[in-house]
């Protein structure tokens, strides 16, 4: 196991949080664990895309897989993760237009 920087640790959440479903993914677990099946349903994608986005962040340290019996269950790694997506969903933004040549969909800036 690596023990990461600050900056580090908030590239990797940043990373995560670039991708919709990623997002998605975050805030279902933050509400409480589920399994991979549930989440697939609850978000409308795919087992396949929905394995793959679990994969990306296991890798990046923000949620880990609970063996119960046959199944996995997946949960954020650190309750303050929880904290920190709804601190930053009270965040508001003033949005420049001007200067974000993207949409909030592309991922602007």
């Amino acid at each position: 196991m690596e023990t990461l920087t600050h900056s580090s640790v908030l590239a990797r959440f940043g990373y995560a949080l670039s991708d919709p479903t990623r997002a998605r993914i975050l805030l279902a677990l933050r509400d409480a664990a589920a399994y991979p099946s549930d989440l697939a349903d609850l978000i409308g994608v795919s087992r396949q895309s929905l394995s793959n986005h679990l994969a990306c962040l296991r890798g990046c340290g923000l949620v880990v897989a609970v063996p119960e019996g046959r199944r996995m269950r997946y949960e954020l790694a650190d309750p303050r993760l929880g904290l920190a997506l709804t601190n930053l969903l009270g965040v508001v933004l003033a949005v420049d237009p001007e200067h974000c040549s993207v949409s909030a969909e592309e991922g602007c800036c």
